[in-house]
């Protein structure tokens, strides 16, 4: 196992990016025991409204699954990612057609690459943090 560092977000920017509440959540799994499905479904229980993208479900949490980012139409604030590092260049690629204002690399997950490309279309990047646990902290 390597270390990833955090990013340098304040915790007052922290609390300002949680006070977003449409988030995608890609990579959100259907198995209960998994980070992929907990923290979202963590989020959905504070009042966040989640949108699962997961091409081997049809609905998660009782919400009906994307195969992809790029087929939600509605506003999206935060994408929320639960994918490898190295799966996240694409990933992150689609998310910035979509233009949220947030994307959000959970605990581990990290790519200066892709973290670049979204940074230059001015959306902010959170990475290797943990939404529920960030929440946790900051506002309860």
């Amino acid at each position: 196992m390597f270390f990833v560092e955090q990013d340098k977000h304040s915790d007052e920017q922290i609390r300002d990016i949680l006070s977003l509440k449409k988030v995608v959540v890609i990579g959100m799994s259907k198995h209960s025991s998994k980070a992929a499905h907990y923290v979202p479904k963590y989020l959905s229980d504070n009042g966040y409204d989640i949108t699962p993208v997961n091409p081997t479900a049809e609905e998660i949490l009782g919400k009906k699954c994307y195969d992809s980012v790029l087929e939600i139409d509605e506003d999206i604030e935060i994408v929320d990612i639960f994918r490898p590092s190295d799966q996240v260049l694409s990933v992150i690629q689609d998310a910035i057609k979509k233009k949220p204002k947030v994307i959000w690399l959970q605990e581990g997950i990290h790519n200066s690459e892709a973290e670049g490309l979204a940074r230059k279309e001015g959306i902010k990047v959170v990475y290797n943090r943990c939404m529920l646990a960030e929440h946790q902290r900051l506002l309860l």
